[in-house]
């Protein structure tokens, strides 16, 4: 199923849930903006290239939208919806005044030279500089880009409006960056994970993990999880997959990727194949790589008893059923993974009151909304007694309603 199917089937369950009015579920899942832009640029041998760049703008009930901007040779604009959508609701599990959008450029960026890149993000900010804005919507580094595409962002809208560092998230610190933004996702899935764990009165001590996916967020939170005493067993990323049952040495490995750009080669675990990284024996298995990956095909062979879902979407609903009659408690992508908005939002709050706060009061109000979100989705699991997914997206879906019906959306 591919990912708009199943968001849909995910929000079109919730809103049974909620029993909310049929014109207003129809209304809450289509999206406010659909933007589409030809970028042509000069490439560096003379010759001119051109790409197509979009922004997806679902929903602004609760605030302006917020979401990421990918640089991928497969845009697909049913997985741009879908991840636009999710956005939504993440924001409002977050309890943070924003709505969800997402968007990118068709290209391979490891084919285009950084002039290239810089030339195409400059000409796609142009074509979009006026459906965007501090109060509109907020860009993020996604898949293929980073701080640095922020910053051309930012530099290109500034021209246009004046100097504006709350229009992107994701900067350089030297640009009004947030300290703490790197390592936000993987430290909310660590935070995340405490709070679930804590619920089943367990800590993240002596559990013994199986991290798939070692780039930003899977890294980080390798490496904040081994800190709190988990037992890191196995490990993947695109190169291979290592797994050393007695634990692997993550300051080593963090070394070692660094340098080698990836775990394969690691010498003090033993490598394995990479397509068996799920079904490997663990307590907590973190998929933090791309969706999709737990399916129909491998749910039956997963041994884990807990799934923290560090990636967007990993779990298909086929499995998510066969898991469920398992016992297999899975902490839904929507709570799991929104460490990094939570932090996007103190960048832009830092930003419009031009007061930079220190990285410890960054951590310590994350682990507020963090441990504030879990009690929500609880009370949500307990009010419609279902499961987490389900607590997660009621709890989402809800507050956006909520805020739809407010602000008057039938006149």
């Amino acid at each position: 199923m591919n990912a708009l199917a199943a968001t849909n089937r995910n929000f079109k369950l919730a809103s049974r849930l909620l029993g909310l009015d049929s014109k207003l579920e129809k209304s809450l899942l289509i999206p406010f903006r659909e933007i589409k832009v030809e970028c042509t640029i000069p490439k560096d041998d003379g010759t001119l290239a051109s790409f197509v760049g979009f922004r997806v703008q679902h929903d602004n009930a609760r605030g302006p939208m917020k979401g990421g901007i990918r640089y991928h040779p497969e845009v697909d604009p049913d997985e741009v919806n879908a991840l636009a959508q999710l956005m939504t609701w993440k924001t409002a599990v977050a309890k943070i005044p924003y709505g969800g959008a997402k968007g990118g450029i068709g290209c391979d960026p490891s084919k285009l030279s950084i002039s290239e890149l810089e030339r195409l993000t400059r000409v796609f900010t142009q074509k979009i500089h006026d459906l965007i804005g501090i109060h509109t919507d907020v860009p993020a580094p996604d898949m293929g880009t980073g701080p640095q595409t922020m910053a051309w962002i930012l530099d290109e809208y500034s021209k246009f409006h004046g100097y504006s560092p709350a229009v992107v998230t994701g900067k350089p610190i030297d640009l009004g960056g947030s300290l703490g933004r790197d390592a936000a996702t993987g430290r909310g899935v660590m935070f995340g994970t405490e709070a679930l764990l804590n619920e089943h009165g367990k800590s993240i001590s002596g559990q013994r993990f199986v991290i798939q996916g070692f780039g930003n967020v899977g890294s980080w939170a390798t490496k904040l999880i081994s800190e709190k005493g988990g037992k890191i067993v196995a490990v993947s990323d695109i190169t291979g997959a290592i797994k050393n049952k007695d634990g692997i040495d993550i300051p080593a490995l963090l070394k070692y990727t660094k340098d080698n750009r990836g775990v394969k080669g690691f010498d003090a675990a033993d490598p394995i194949d990479p397509s068996s990284i799920l079904v490997e024996d663990c307590d907590i298995l973190v998929p933090a790589a791309l969706g999709g990956v737990i399916n129909r095909e491998n749910a039956n062979e997963i041994k884990a008893k807990f799934i923290i879902e560090a990636a967007n979407h990993p779990t298909d609903p086929d499995a998510d059923e066969i898991l469920s009659k398992k016992g297999v408690v899975i902490l839904p992508d929507i709570y799991a993974n929104s460490g990094g908005v939570t932090v996007s939002y103190f960048e832009w709050v830092q930003n419009i009151q031009g007061f930079m706060w220190e990285e410890e009061k960054v951590n310590n109000e994350l682990k507020t909304y963090m441990t504030r979100g879990f009690k929500d989705l609880k009370e949500m699991c307990k009010t419609h007694s279902c499961d987490l997914r389900m607590g997660a997206f009621t709890l989402g879906v809800n507050r956006v309603a909520r805020a739809t019906v407010l602000r008057g959306w039938g006149a």
